[in-house]
């Protein structure tokens, strides 16, 4: 008989890291066992202060993704846990479902990391799981057993239709009517919930760029082709928008009527003053104008990562009664229930792609007039690849330390302040911002920029990508 492995030691040598949200990894490290050890690590790590006997899991397209819900699935059956299987559905919708039944989940996403890669990402009854929690996990040494068949997995629909719900209860049927709007399908979680919902509240829907084969959209990195896509079926389709989201369905990507694409920051913030959100967190990387809209009683800024943002829903709410979060991708975090349309719309603290796109999408006004009212800051991201860690932190290090010579080649000689909240987060003395962070999922460096222009603010980033990489060529 084979000892039983301890799951602490599996983690550990497995290759899979905790990082802004979820354990992420090669596909490859995500064998049998590891998947497996992460599931009992979870539910032991939680087990002292919920009393449950089931766990929810749901996966997004990612062909790998099935074979690792049935590891994690056979590893809680080990233990006499039941398992809800919810196929394929955006992460929020996994996790509001979870929320109602008052039970953990297990989501198999890798969101918008390439499809080499993989991950898991956690929910508590109460919600997502603390950077606490992710540390129980990787030091839980409860045992396991060597898994040796895997179970069929039966799809129940009450999660997709409990979300579709949330939503189509808050608004009314009429209110997407004579609105065009075209869904960019490609390998999203929840390219037939969204089409199904802005159907039934009235909007003529077209499919766009559906896929069978995963596609890694990255909502804070618009590649150029899927910009050039937006203008192409804006100017085709005559839209008042196009929506899509990342591979999980928890950030959103929204196109104006004229195909340019939002930045999540802006969409975030266009929804918060929508909600009449009292106070926001938001991650260090977000636009200034936040603030400058003098919308909100307060603003705390967080590190980057949604366990970050969730953190300070405690607190905020001690004080104030309509709390909410959103990151830089657009992820919208509900912190406290808020009244709309005559309704409560009850909390939801994980990052969620739909919320916003519809609080936009019922307005009468088109979407580049919304935004026309805001402070004009503009922001701009891009990341390099396969940038070694090590790298990222030696240049963060350095640039905490003594970032003149940096900015000046980047054509600044003016006095600037720096942020190390998250990374290396530059402000210089005419306002415009470069910030760098190591990406907490892959070997990425990401680039961040603001100023107060759009094209100012790309050059910036694309001068800021040459200066980094030229450095380590």
């Amino acid at each position: 008989m084979d000892s039983p492995l301890v799951c602490s030691e599996v983690i550990a040598h497995s290759g899979i890291a905790f990082g802004t949200s979820g354990a992420r990894g090669l596909v490859k490290d995500f064998t049998t066992d590891v998947n497996a050890a992460f599931a009992i690590a979870f539910i032991s790590a939680i087990k002292g202060e919920f009393k449950f006997d089931t766990v929810a899991i749901a996966i997004d397209n990612r062909p790998s993704s099935y074979v690792i819900a049935q590891a994690c699935a056979a590893a809680l059956n080990q233990r006499d846990i039941g398992v809800v299987y919810y196929g394929v559905i955006p992460t929020p919708a996994l996790a509001h479902k979870a929320m109602q039944d008052d039970m953990p989940a297990i989501m198999v996403t890798g969101s918008h990391i390439p499809f080499d890669r993989n991950g898991l990402k956690f929910y508590r009854p109460d919600g997502e799981i603390t950077k606490a929690d992710e540390q129980a996990i990787l030091a839980n040494t409860a045992e396991l057993s060597t898994i040796n068949h895997l179970p069929e997995l039966i799809v129940s629909k009450d999660a997709e239709e409990a979300y579709i719900n949330r939503y189509a209860t808050l608004f009314s049927e009429d209110s997407l009517a004579h609105k065009r709007i075209g869904i960019y399908e490609h390998s999203s979680a929840g390219r037939d919930i969204y089409k199904s919902l802005f159907q039934r509240l009235g909007a003529e829907v077209t499919s766009l760029g559906r896929s069978d084969e995963f596609v890694p959209i990255d909502t804070e990195a618009v590649s150029d082709a899927d910009q050039q896509k937006a203008f192409n079926w804006s100017n085709e389709y005559k839209f008042d928008a196009i929506f899509s989201t990342d591979g999980d369905g928890d950030r959103p990507l929204i196109a104006d009527e004229n195909g340019n694409w939002l930045r999540g920051d802006i969409l975030g913030l266009l929804c918060s003053q929508l909600l009449s959100i009292d106070a926001l967190a938001v991650p260090v990387s977000c636009n200034t104008a936040i603030e400058q809209s003098n919308s909100f009683k307060n603003v705390v800024r967080t590190k980057i990562g949604s366990p970050y943002v969730i953190a300070k829903f405690a607190n905020l709410k001690n004080d104030y009664q309509n709390v909410a979060g959103f990151e830089a991708n657009g992820g919208y975090l509900l912190g406290s229930d808020v009244s709309l349309n005559g309704k409560i719309i009850k909390a939801l603290p994980t990052r969620d792609a739909l919320l916003p796109a519809l609080m936009l999408l019922t307005q009468n006004q088109p979407i580049s007039s919304q935004i026309k009212k805001l402070p004009q800051r503009f922001t701009a991201s891009d990341r390099l690849q396969n940038f070694a860690k090590e790298k990222s932190v030696e240049l963060i290090e350095e640039l905490n330390k003594d970032a003149s010579n940096f900015i000046a080649q980047l054509g600044y000689e003016l006095e600037y302040e720096v942020n190390t909240i998250d990374g290396v987060r530059i402000t210089i003395e005419n306002g415009d911002v470069v910030h760098l962070r190591p990406s907490g999922n892959a070997p990425e460096l990401r680039c961040y920029s603001e100023t107060e222009s759009e094209l100012k603010s790309l050059v910036l980033v694309h001068d800021l990508l040459q200066l980094v990489s030229g450095r380590w060529e």
